[in-house]
């Protein structure tokens, strides 16, 4: 079976997490652009790949993988050179992937509501995350330690944690405390992230070049 990878990306989308983990990973991948305003992640030859019609998503092997943090996983483990996921007999799987699924479980869905001013309801317990504080302050109390996640070793948490992080200060959905605001300086100064800031900014502009 080829080891191709293909990467469907669009460079404003959580298609940039992916991006930067393949960057991480180093192994070749095709990037396949599919642009918004054209509707072509809606379109009959990509709903084949996800039925959601959301991007990002990787076909690797033959085996299609969707959801950001999955994606991220899965790289992780096809990929064990790069060393950016703990063995799996390794206690430090367990803290792997309590901050990773953190990440997009609670992270995400709290700064989204945050964000979007989405009324909380009147009992914290009926949603995932309990309430937006809780979550901002599990969330400093894991990376203020540093420098990662691991400690000194960087994974693939710290590639969507980072990202979430931010995302969510540019946007404003969350203050810009000084654990995070450190946090992520050292997480996007790795040169892999350096370099989907680059590659972006082409792959926008091809975007724009098909109008």
């Amino acid at each position: 079976m080829s080891d191709e990878l293909v990467f469907y990306h669009n460079p404003m989308s959580r298609g940039r997490i992916v991006h930067w983990m393949l960057e991480e990973v180093g192994t070749p991948y095709e990037v396949r652009l599919l642009d918004f305003e054209r509707g072509e992640h809606k379109a009959p030859d990509f709903l084949r790949i996800n039925p959601m019609g959301k991007i990002p998503a990787i076909v690797h092997r033959g085996t299609v993988v969707t959801e950001t943090a999955a994606i991220c996983a899965y790289l992780a483990d096809a990929f064990p050179a790069a060393g950016l996921a703990p063995p799996a007999d390794s206690a430090a799987r367990g803290k792997y992937y309590r901050w990773l699924f953190f990440a997009s479980g609670c992270v995400e869905p709290a700064i989204v509501d945050r964000l979007f001013e989405r009324p909380a309801p009147p009992q914290p317990g009926v949603i995932g995350y309990g309430t937006y504080e809780q979550t901002l302050d599990a969330l400093e109390n894991a990376i203020a330690p540093g420098p990662f996640l691991l400690g000194e070793t960087f994974s693939a948490a710290d590639v969507y944690v980072a990202s979430s992080v931010g995302w969510a200060m540019m946007t404003k959905a969350i203050e810009p405390r000084a654990a995070f605001e450190a946090y992520h300086e050292r997480c996007t100064a790795r040169p892999a992230a350096q370099r989907i800031r680059e590659q972006n900014e082409r792959f926008a502009e091809q975007l724009k070049s098909r109008a």
